[in-house]
C-alpha cells in the first residue's frame, strides 16, 4: 500500500524553497480538507504568492493543482472506504486460484509487507513518547476503542494493568462515561484505537482531553484518524489484508512493541507489580 499525500509532503520537505515548505506547512496543519482550498486561499494563508503554491505541487510530483486535488480526492475515497465498497472494488488476486495454497500465498505476502512497512515507518520518536507517557505511574490511563479496535485496546489496557495502577476502559454507559470523561485532567493519557471509517465520538473525546491539559495517543491507519489533529502521539499502521476488512495485524505488532517498551522502562517496579497482581489472584483462587 502507497503512502499518503501527507507522508510524501514530510518526506519531500528538505528539497523545497523556503516559501514551498510554507506550502507545505499550512496543506499538513488542516490535512486533508487543506489540500481542498483553492491556490489563492492557501497562497494567503502560507503568505506566500499564487506561484509559489503551483510551483510546490508541481515539486511533489503533480500535473497542476487540479491533478493534485484529484489525487486526493482518491486518497479520500480510500480513506473513507467501508467493507462493502472494498468487497465490490476487490480484483481477484493473481496468485489467488481458490485455493487454500494460494489464498496463503497471498496471506503471507500481504501481511509480511503491511508488517515490515509499518514497523520501518512508525516515528522513534513518537514509539518513545508512548512509552514515556505509559510508562509514567504519575498518570492515569484511559483506552478506548472503536467497532473493531476495542479488542486491541482491551488488549493493550490488561497488559498494562499487570503492570501498573490507574489503568482503565471508556464505560459504555452514558453516565459512566460522562463521569469519567468530566474528571479528565492534566495528568490523564488518552489513547485512542480509531481506523477507517472513523468514529465521531473519539474526535470529540481526544479534543475534550486536550482541552484539559491531558496527552492524547491514537493508533491509527495511514490515512490518519481525525483524532491525529489532537493527538501528542500518532502510530499508524499499514492494513493490507486479502479480504475486504482491514488488517489489524501490524496494529497488533505495534501494541506488543509498546507493551515491551513500558515493560523495560518500569524495570523492577513492573515486576513487583506482577508479583502482587499474581499473589491477589493466588488468594482469591483464580490461578
Amino acid at each position: 500500500m502507497a503512502g499518503t499525500i501527507a507522508d510524501d509532503i514530510r518526506s519531500k520537505l528538505g528539497d523545497l524553497s523556503p516559501a514551498e515548505r510554507k506550502v507545505a506547512r499550512v496543506i499538513l496543519s488542516g490535512y486533508p480538507s487543506s489540500g481542498f482550498e483553492t491556490v489563492a486561499v492557501i497562497a494567503e494563508r502560507a503568505a506566500v504568492s499564487t506561484p509559489t503554491v503551483l510551483r510546490f505541487v508541481g515539486r511533489i510530483g503533480y500535473n497542476g493543482f487540479p491533478d493534485f486535488q484529484a489525487a486526493l480526492r482518491g486518497e479520500l475515497d480510500e480513506r473513507n472506504a467501508s467493507p462493502l465498497t472494498l468487497y465490490e472494488a476487490a480484483d481477484d488476486a493473481v496468485d489467488d486460484d481458490g485455493s487454500a495454497a494460494g489464498l496463503m500465498s497471498r496471506s503471507a505476502r500481504l501481511f509480511s509487507g503491511a508488517l515490515t512497512r509499518t514497523l520501518a515507518e512508525i516515528p522513534p520518536h513518537d514509539l518513545e513518547r508512548a512509552v514515556t507517557l505509559l510508562s509514567d505511574r504519575k498518570r492515569r490511563i484511559t483506552l478506548a476503542g472503536g467497532r473493531f479496535t476495542d479488542l486491541l485496546a482491551r488488549y493493550l489496557g490488561l497488559h498494562l494493568m499487570q503492570l501498573r495502577d490507574d489503568v482503565r476502559f471508556l464505560p459504555d454507559r452514558d453516565v459512566e462515561r460522562t463521569a469519567l470523561l468530566a474528571a479528565l485532567t492534566r495528568r490523564d493519557v488518552l489513547v485512542v484505537f480509531d481506523y477507517r471509517r472513523y468514529e465521531d465520538d473519539k474526535v470529540a473525546i481526544a479534543q475534550l482531553a486536550q482541552e484539559r491539559g491531558g496527552r492524547v495517543v491514537v493508533f491509527t491507519d495511514t490515512w490518519l484518524s481525525p483524532v491525529s489533529a489532537h493527538a501528542e502521539v500518532v502510530l499508524p499502521s499499514q492494513v493490507s489484508t486479502p479480504s475486504p476488512y482491514d488488517s489489524l495485524v501490524p496494529t497488533l505488532a505495534v501494541v506488543e512493541t509498546v507493551v515491551a517498551g513500558v515493560l523495560t522502562a518500569l524495570g523492577e517496579e513492573a515486576h513487583r507489580h506482577m508479583q502482587h497482581g499474581e499473589d491477589t489472584a493466588r488468594r482469591i483462587g483464580l490461578v
